[in-house]
């Protein structure tokens, strides 16, 4: 008997080669099938005869084949198959492009569906490859899937009836008091009509409820990682030392840090653990928010950790910190994955010791044998590069510890309640006085000599230049006209900028070798820097005034907004250029976003309109589960209804121990199960 944990090969009509086509769209069993949900929706049933049919529309025709299949190939690879149907009143003249399975299936004399476009003269009507079906199967509403080489959205259905026509009736998830209030069909209803759903109706009807279900779910299991702040902690800080450490500084803090830092304090001299996100645009002074922070931890005697996601970072921190609090008794280390063997035992014996109040390093210092003695902060920069276990493997390290998540990259408002709904959340929503205002300008490749000139003339003035490339290395993707790092820095190098000292920094470069080259940068000795988005967090060299992004049109506006903010940090003129030759209007008009504006959180808007949640993300959502069905733009009504509800079934059974929530509690653990680390 088939269950929603068989393998997929198992399903009548799949088999072993089969199923690896299904592998390819990550579908491996029964359950990850009946969750593939059609992308959309096409309607046979309205009917019509050829008569009434306008040329040029798509239409449903009943009709029956009146003439065999005839064979005729055009060109190696290429073979037309030929038939005539008729609707009772008109001949349809059907051609069939290089589909022999479809062509072979076909009786004379029975009756089919077409569907497609019909083309029609005065004595004519024609289809080319129309979608046909037998008539008793054809009427009806067809789901359409997002399919793989050989195996056709039309292949993809059959399979899944095959296997919902085995399967027993889904057991339900939600509480019958929740399908009531909310208005919801029965799971088993929902999942069966979400694939062959009589009308409209019913497919709006399982959408809803499987939407409902999915954001529920994501509410339920954000909300109980957020739950660890109902846990007290010991780890209370008695005093707050801001006042001092103001004195420290050599600028005057902006209205929104100084918020931020007294919400954070506030936070850790309470009962339960601070649990925190610190979102602010480039530039906006997330890290002298989280220097505050860490001053008085260490003030009230506890030990305080900071991961970055690259080394480059990591190593930017330790050097701004380890400056700020040099005249103080607070003690700084770096822990990298390259920092050497010997020096690392002794930093972890130093921490064990409590010899060390501040460690900064990258994932080096989550790692199951880093102890430390006691503990109190945490906190993550660039948090969208870390998954939710990451996090949490830092939190780890102690006791209900405070816990401080640091993102300059904007998230758009609708989608901040979904990612981030475990965190309380700061906002930076000022610049500091010095940020400068850059000019953002839209170019193709015909600029490049005059490009290159404005260019030649700021480093003969002494100012510093990033050119960043989509790709390392050329053959690293097939496309045509795209340039990589390494040839562009060659290119570079024996042509408009020989002489100059140009440096190559790319992801793919060996950890030593990144840092000999931003700290020759950083100094000055490198000139002009060809890069690729290894640049986009954190590298602060305030004498970079130009930035070159070439084939623009490749990066996400928010990707785009983040290198952009790499430069524009001194007091010069900065000037962003952006090169794509995309013919793309689409292409274009996000490029021009970027011209447009310069707040974070409006490019952020503007991305997720152009490019979906899905891509907006990336392949891998950092800290959140994929969604299958709901969407963060079209669904926030259903998103704000699900919290509401999330919370309603926490306050009354906070562990979900009751019979009526134990499917609900499974579906949390499948959902947050899959998550990266």
């Amino acid at each position: 008997m088939l269950t929603c944990e068989s393998n997929i090969k198992f399903i009548k009509g799949v088999g072993e080669k089969r199923a690896e086509l299904f592998h390819k769209l990550g579908i491996f069993d029964v359950d990850s099938l009946i969750h593939f949900y059609p992308r959309k929706y096409e309607d046979w049933t309205n009917t019509k005869s050829v008569k009434d049919a306008q040329s040029g529309e798509n239409v449903t025709i009943k009709a029956t084949m009146i003439t065999p299949v005839k064979e005729h190939m055009v060109r190696r690879g290429m073979t037309l198959y030929k038939c005539r149907f008729s609707d009772g009143e008109s001949v349809i003249n059907v051609t069939i492009f290089n589909n022999k399975y479809l062509a072979k299936a076909l009786r004379i004399y029975d009756d089919y569906v077409l569907f497609g476009k019909i083309e029609k003269t005065l004595t004519t009507a024609s289809m080319s490859s129309p979608k046909i079906e037998k008539l008793d199967t054809g009427v009806r509403i067809h789901p359409i899937y997002s399919a793989t080489g050989k195996l056709t959205p039309s292949a993809i259905a059959k399979v899944i009836k095959t296997a919902l026509d085995e399967l027993p009736p889904f057991e339900e998830t939600l509480s019958e008091d929740i399908t009531s209030r909310y208005n919801l069909i029965s799971l088993d209803r929902a999942i069966r009509q979400i694939h062959f759903p009589a009308d409209e109706k019913e497919a709006f009807e399982a959408r809803k409820r499987l939407i409902f279900e999915e954001l529920l779910t994501l509410q339920l299991g954000l909300l109980k990682l957020k739950g660890n702040k109902k846990s007290e902690t010991s780890l209370i800080l008695k005093k707050d030392y801001t006042h001092e450490f103001l004195s420290l500084l050599p600028f005057n803090l902006t209205g929104a840090q100084s918020r931020a830092i007294i919400e954070c304090i506030k936070d850790m001299m309470q009962r339960h653990p601070m649990n925190r996100l610190l979102q602010g645009d480039v530039g906006s002074g997330k890290t002298a928010v989280a220097a505050g922070l860490i001053y008085s931890v260490i003030k009230n005697s506890y030990q305080a950790a900071m991961m970055a996601p690259t080394e480059i970072l990591a190593i930017q921190h330790y050097e701004s910190l380890s400056k700020l609090f040099m005249n103080t008794d607070i003690r700084v280390e770096l822990l990298t994955g390259s920092t050497k063997q010997s020096k690392k035992r002794e930093i972890k014996a130093r921490l064990i010791d409590g010899e060390i109040d501040l460690l900064i390093g990258t994932h080096a210092i989550i790692q199951n044998d880093v102890e430390f003695k006691n503990i109190a902060l945490v906190i993550t920069d660039e948090q969208h590069r870390f998954g939710v276990k990451q996090r949490a493997a830092l939190a780890d390290k102690g006791l209900s510890l405070h816990t401080l998540v640091m993102s300059a990259t904007p998230i758009p408002r609708t989608l901040g309640l979904i990612l981030y709904g475990d965190l309380d959340i700061s906002i930076l929503d000022e610049l500091p006085p010095k940020r400068q205002e850059i000019r953002t300008d839209v170019v193709d490749s015909r600029y490049h000599q005059r490009l290159y000139n404005f260019m030649k003339e700021a480093i003969d003035r002494g100012e510093q230049c990033y050119v960043i490339c989509p790709m390392v290395e050329e053959g690293e993707e097939e496309m045509a006209n795209v340039k990589s790092a390494e040839q562009y820095a060659e290119e570079l190098s024996s042509g408009a900028f020989k002489g100059y000292n140009i440096g190559l920094l790319h992801g793919k470069m060996k950890p030593k070798e990144k840092e000999n080259v931003m700290k020759a940068f950083s100094s000055g000795d490198v000139q002009l820097l060809v890069a690729t988005t290894v640049v986009e967090v954190g590298v602060d060299v305030p004498n970079a005034t130009i930035m070159v992004v070439e084939n623009a049109e490749r990066f996400g506006l928010s990707q785009l907004h983040q290198l952009r903010g790499r430069i524009g940090r001194g007091s010069k003129k900065s000037y962003c250029v952006l090169v794509s030759d995309s013919k793309s209007e689409t292409s274009r008009n996000r490029l021009l976003a970027m011209k447009k504006y310069s707040d974070g959180f409006k490019i952020a808007d503007e991305d997720l309109k152009a490019r979906g949640p899905g891509d907006f993300f990336g392949e891998r959502q950092h800290g959140l589960p994929q969604l299958k069905i709901a969407d963060m733009l079209e669904d926030v009504e259903t998103l704000q209804l699900t919290q509401q509800c999330a919370k309603q079934i926490l306050a009354e059974d906070y562990n979900l121990d009751l019979a009526k929530n134990k499917k609900l509690c499974d579906e949390i653990n499948k959902m947050f199960r899959k998550l990266e680390y």
